[in-house]
């Protein structure tokens, strides 16, 4: 992701008077679909820009954005993918993400 579309994404919401949220991976352990570094804006529409790994982990960081939108207060979230449904194509990451997630406003 080209990291100045990110940022000026991240200046458009704050010129439209919109609240959403940024999801930054800030740690890692084990095998993740991401690493440490990878952002995600998530809208207040459900839309999202960028991605930190997809899947149900990502589903709960949406999820958790929009808490943080309703309180504009920032969180820290982990993304636990060692449990879960066992798929036989090896599908699961199996490792840990910690998320922190930031209202934009």
């Amino acid at each position: 992701m080209n990291t100045l579309d990110f940022y000026g994404k991240v200046m458009a919401i704050r010129d439209k008077g919109i609240c959403a949220a940024v999801a930054t991976i800030i740690r890692t352990k084990g095998s993740t679909p991401r690493d440490i570094g990878a952002k995600m804006i998530i809208y207040p529409d459900g839309k999202i820009f960028g991605t930190i790994g997809g899947g149900c982990g990502e589903g709960e960081v949406i999820e958790k954005a929009f808490t943080v939108m309703k309180m504009r207060t920032p969180i820290q979230h982990r993304v636990d993918l060692t449990e879960g449904l066992l798929y036989e194509d090896g599908g699961i990451c199996g490792g840990i993400m910690d998320v922190f997630i930031e209202p934009v406003i």
